[in-house]
């Protein structure tokens, strides 16, 4: 397959205005993400970067500037059009993870599939299934929330991200609410991800977990200051391993 520019973002501006105050929150900020891409974006709280994160998942408009998704000028489209695109191309997986509590795993992966008229009740569960067999959660089909730890809920999420084969993945502080253990496993689910094709692009704020992705990108005061390979990429599998030998070890002691 050949690699190509997926998301492509020029010149990009946020521009608030609170009477005569403009406070600028992105500042000519250009960035293209390859297809097969992991991307971590970084920053401290401030930077911009969750403000960037919210314009590439068309949940925000620049107030100038230009992006494109597979092609397509995000910035033209109807509104109509825009919710098919975002719901066709796009999965979302969010810090606190936002799956419905009173929904078991099986129904909140379903969801997105109620808004696609091209599978039937039959196929969507089937779809559904697949999906929570690939994160590692083909024994908690029908559990609820309040059943599953905070790695499970988050493996939820990404199954249901993953339930309209979108090209990428937005991660919005993935493993924010995880301990090291399990952020490692997400980790892992990640990059197994991404090894099939699948683009990523991740908002965190923690070293370890970027040095996972392909690519690190560094915002300040609005601005990229940095864009560059992981020199030393982590393998989550790996960490995981190291991980568990040394909590191994000092329960011995």
């Amino acid at each position: 397959m050949e690699n190509k520019n997926i998301l492509v973002v020029k010149n990009l501006w946020k521009i608030y205005r609170t009477g005569d105050i403009e406070m600028n929150a992105l500042r000519d900020v250009s960035l293209d993400v390859m297809q097969g891409d992991f991307v971590a974006i970084m920053g401290a709280s401030g930077s911009g970067k969750s403000t960037f994160m919210n314009i590439l998942g068309c949940l925000d408009y620049p107030t100038k500037g230009e992006y494109s998704i597979d092609g397509e000028d995000a910035l033209k489209l109807s509104r109509n059009k825009l919710a098919e695109l975002r719901n066709q191309k796009l999965g979302f997986i969010f810090q606190s993870f936002n799956i419905l509590s009173r929904t078991s795993a099986l129904e909140n992966v379903e969801l997105p599939l109620l808004y696609n008229n091209r599978f039937n009740s039959k196929e969507r569960k089937e779809k559904a299934v697949n999906a929570l067999q690939s994160v590692g959660l083909g024994e908690r089909l029908h559990s609820m929330p309040n059943q599953l730890s905070g790695g499970q809920q988050q493996r939820v999420a990404i199954a249901r991200s993953l339930i309209n084969d979108p090209m990428v993945i937005m991660a919005d502080e993935p493993t924010g609410n995880l301990d090291t253990r399990t952020s490692y496993e997400i980790m892992d689910i990640f990059q197994e991800l991404n090894n099939k094709g699948i683009t990523i692009v991740m908002v965190t704020h923690e070293t370890d977990i970027a040095q996972c992705a392909r690519r690190n990108v560094l915002f300040r005061d609005g601005q990229i200051i940095e864009n560059k390979i992981v020199p030393e990429r982590k393998n989550a599998k790996e960490e995981l391993k190291k991980l568990l030998v040394f909590q191994a070890e000092k329960e011995v002691k």
